[in-house]
């Protein structure tokens, strides 16, 4: 039996499609939840909200949708809720994390993990002299990413400086960016691994050509055999985008990683993706999620359907 919730579980969130699944399920535990929308939402400083507690979903890809002055005030929020002593799943410390690349690689430096070298800049003028001392090809990542947002790949130093040189160079929405090595992954995949309550819940691999940078795992197309899946957390017209997907099970050095990085980053549901570079098979950790989407068709995939265990831990933190 599920544990009794006195006073409502609030959803905080604001993409219209991802959240699907897990509103179904809450709906159909018949669970005492609200569905908060960011974009429309507003609070009083002085008012101590009614919630059992508050589950973060705000997405740093927000500005891609038209809704990037949520993603600021959802920090202010966020410290509101700190103040006022409520219970969050991700948190502040979990959504500053989120929004800041330049911090995740902080983040993994102090706790000793490989990560692909990078410079971080504010100018795109900037751009050319930062990558000095670099491997080339790098890539230009915004600060405040999502969805693979603004990611761009320069061959050598001359077209990263002609690039910078037109004004051709996008920083995103705080006009931070990291100049970054790109790593070829081995097998044009990478790892992602996902946790709830900080601790590892499954991992997949995912597959792609290699010159796209949006690997969300509610987007995946197909298993690695060609099944195709069921992309519940999509738009109906979503457009397929090739990437194959199938369960793996990281060694457990990898998972020791991740939840140490969880750990410090203060994400309690979330995905770190790593990959191994084709060239010499080391290691590299490069995005660090506090949103996760959960691959598509989990039960086919990873042989369980993570969204009922979501709701399980929400229900127990919140009784």
């Amino acid at each position: 039996m599920a544990p009794t919730v006195a006073r409502p579980i609030a959803v905080f969130y604001e993409h219209p499609d991802w959240f699907r699944p897990l509103f179904a399920e809450l709906d159909r535990r018949h669970t005492h939840y609200v569905r908060v929308d960011a974009a429309t939402h507003r609070f009083d400083p002085a008012d101590v909200p009614a919630y059992s507690l508050v589950f973060n979903r705000m997405s740093p890809s927000a500005w891609l949708r038209g809704r990037g002055d949520a993603i600021f005030y959802t920090l202010q929020y966020l410290a509101h809720l700190r103040e006022r002593g409520v219970r969050v799943v991700n948190g502040i410390d979990a959504f500053l994390a989120e929004t800041s690349k330049a911090f995740q690689l902080s983040l993994l430096d102090r706790l000793g993990l490989p990560y692909p070298r990078a410079r971080v800049i504010h100018r795109p003028a900037d751009a050319a002299a930062a990558a000095d001392g670099l491997r080339f090809p790098v890539i230009v990542k915004p600060n405040i990413g999502g969805s693979g947002a603004g990611v761009r790949r320069f061959e050598t130093p001359e077209a990263l400086a002609r690039a910078a040189q037109s004004g051709a160079l996008d920083l995103g929405l705080d006009h931070t960016a990291l100049v970054q090595e790109f790593i070829p992954a081995e097998e044009g995949r990478i790892v992602r691994v996902e946790v709830l309550g900080g601790r590892y819940l499954y991992a997949i691999r995912v597959y792609s050509s290699g010159d796209q940078f949006n690997l969300c795992p509610a987007d995946v197309c197909q298993t690695v055999d060609g099944a195709e899946l069921a992309r519940t957390a999509c738009p109906v017209d979503a457009p397929r985008n090739g990437m194959r997907v199938e369960g793996y099970t990281p060694p457990p050095e990898r998972i020791a990683d991740v939840e140490r990085i969880m750990a410090a980053a203060g994400i309690e549901v979330g995905g770190v993706e790593y990959l191994i570079d084709a060239r010499d098979g080391a290691v590299y950790y490069y995005d660090v999620n506090a949103l996760s989407n959960f691959v598509a068709d989990a039960p086919r995939v990873v042989g369980f359907d993570p969204f009922a265990r979501l709701a399980d831990y929400l229900e127990a933190e919140a009784a």
